[in-house]
């Protein structure tokens, strides 16, 4: 199982029937929406979330309609939260595609995103189970803290580890656990079962944010987005902040400069110079290595959190799905 399609092959007609419905859900009897919407569909990621809801669900009790329709309500949250933080965040492109509201406008994606939280809403509300209604806005409340967090952090590029761990546990942990609670609750699990569950989705979460930091750093061709996109958005990740603390003063005070350089398009910076000396930088102080080891320490605790299920297809597909998230090359 070394790729998001083999890792769901113990749950593939489950998974084709969230498809169909995750597709139904995104209908509106408004042309203009409906063609953003479309546009949306078009340009989903790897499902990963969805993925994560069903086989939870079918490591515990086994997948029902319920869990389908709780894997379609976060998966259009998350994606409702995407359209959002990309004008928040004024990020032109999405998956290497124009964002909603460069294709359009600001307000038609922030309308757009609306209403898609509101179809969430009612997907959630209809399914009738308090449990996933309590983690769904929990979730939603988390998302809004993230952003805000890291909103604040951006006033200045060099935050703290701490913060760094708080600000992806809050925007990209947290779904990821939300999605492997939620799963389980579909079934009508355990609190012990919920909880494992929970904590393994966390730190997976955290793994594949690290995972992403690191990639930024890359030199490998076709990981599908530009590299050092973090730096030139004001974002220090812990590759370099890690690398930061291991600098000289000297050193590391010329690195900030030419980072903040970078940010702030400074006329005097040479963009290509500097990514390099930043790359090579973070090579050097073995940044690259930490983030790994961050990633292991997760890894551990990912794996023990799920100690508690029985060998099966599915636990397979978990352990697999980690493994993806540390080992993918984009």
């Amino acid at each position: 199982m070394t790729n998001p399609t083999d890792i769901r092959k113990p749950i593939a007609l489950e998974f084709h029937q969230y498809e169909e419905a995750f597709a139904s859900s995104l209908q509106s009897d408004n042309p203009v929406l409906q063609q953003v919407l479309d546009y949306i569909y078009s340009k989903r990621g790897k499902q990963l979330r969805p993925m994560l809801v069903l086989l939870s669900a079918a490591l515990c009790r086994g997948i029902t309609d319920k869990t389908t329709q709780t894997a379609v309500a976060l998966e259009m949250m998350h994606t409702a939260s995407l359209v959002h933080d990309d004008v928040v965040d004024d990020s032109s492109l999405r998956r290497g595609s124009e964002a909603v509201h460069t294709k359009w406008t600001n307000k038609i994606a922030v309308l757009a995103g609306d209403y898609m939280l509101t179809r969430v809403m009612s997907i959630v509300t209809n399914l009738r189970n308090i449990s996933i209604l309590n983690i769904v806005a929990d979730m939603g409340a988390t998302l809004t803290s993230g952003e805000l967090l890291q909103l604040h952090a951006g006033e200045s590029m060099w935050i703290s580890e701490k913060q760094y761990n708080m600000v992806i546990e809050k925007k990209t942990a947290c779904l990821f656990a939300a999605c492997s609670e939620a799963g389980a609750a579909s079934t009508g699990a355990t609190l012990r079962q919920m909880t494992a569950l929970r904590q393994y989705g966390l730190h997976l979460g955290m793994c594949f944010q690290i995972k992403d930091d690191v990639l930024d750093f890359s030199d490998i061709e076709d990981i599908g987005k530009p590299t050092m996109n973090d730096v030139r958005d004001g974002k220090a990740t812990l590759p370099l902040l890690i690398s930061l603390q291991r600098a000289s003063r000297e050193e590391a005070t010329y690195i900030k400069e030419i980072a903040e350089g970078l940010a702030t398009k400074a006329a005097h910076i040479d963009a290509f110079e500097a990514e390099q000396d930043i790359k090579s930088f973070v090579l050097r102080h073995n940044g690259i290595r930490y983030a790994h080891q961050e990633m292991e320490k997760h890894r551990k605790k990912a794996i023990e959190a799920l100690s508690i299920f029985p060998d099966n297809k599915y636990k397979t597909a978990l352990l697999a799905l980690l493994d993806y998230a540390i080992n993918r090359m984009k």
